[in-house]
């Protein structure tokens, strides 16, 4: 069934009218994770990993530009279908126009507006979102000119100059590298090394690590590269 799928994607997209927007550029690193698991796209390629073995499987899809988790299943957002597609598991699309940024719970289109993985509108913002990630505290939130922008009510937090959205218990925090908050404290990679910090932000260990993403899968914490590098570490950085 996936390969049937990935058949008629395919062979959607080379049937697409001419009257079609030109394809973004393939965009840089983003992940997405939940207690099943880690989705990933670099590079137009969308990849899922599922707990607790995190074996990859990187499904023959047109170039995605988002993931994200949404009922248990991984799906990715592809502009050239104007669909989000499932990466594993029951094979399912949803027409949702062209997708600029994908959350738990909603779609982004790169105009702004937003739809439910149901096809139903939803609230949306002004510009073409960034990013946009659920926060701890369940509500939407989105990166939109360096600001971090809470859908609910269009109000934009403090701070300036962010490049990417970050978990957090209670919500959402923008910052320009990527982390992770926990209750015991924040995991933040630098670009050369994976840092352990604690509620007063004094970073209690350390060790060597590349540039990637990073996030919470049920009781670990997960890493993923550009190049699609999975590593999976305890709380206190210990590796599994």
């Amino acid at each position: 069934m996936r390969l049937l799928l990935s058949a008629l994607l395919l062979s959607l997209t080379a049937c697409a009218p001419s009257m079609t927007a030109p394809a973004r550029a393939p965009v840089g690193l983003r992940a997405a994770f939940s207690e099943a698991g880690v989705a990933w796209v670099s590079g137009g390629r969308a990849c899922v990993a599922r707990a607790p073995s995190f074996q990859p499987s990187c499904p023959a899809l047109p170039p995605a530009v988002d993931v994200a988790w949404h009922g248990g299943q991984a799906w990715a957002g592809v502009p050239s279908l104007a669909a989000v597609v499932t990466l594993d598991g029951a094979p399912g699309s949803v027409n949702v126009g062209r997708v600029a940024a994908m959350s738990a719970s909603r779609v982004y289109r790169e105009n702004g507006s937003a739809v439910t993985y149901d096809g139903t509108d939803a609230a949306g913002a002004l510009g073409q979102p960034e990013a946009a990630l659920t926060g701890g505290d369940g509500l939407d939130y989105l990166l939109l000119g360096g600001r971090v922008v809470r859908v609910a009510d269009g109000a934009a937090l403090p701070g300036e100059g962010f490049t990417v959205l970050n978990w957090a218990p209670g919500g959402v925090r923008g910052g320009t590298l990527p982390e992770v908050g926990t209750g015991v404290g924040t995991y933040r990679l630098t670009g050369a090394a994976l840092e352990r910090l604690d509620a007063a932000g004094v970073v209690r260990a350390r060790l060597p690590h590349g540039p990637g993403r990073i996030g919470v899968v049920g009781a670990w914490l997960v890493t993923v590269s550009a190049n699609g590098t999975l590593r999976v570490f305890g709380p206190d950085l210990s590796a599994r």
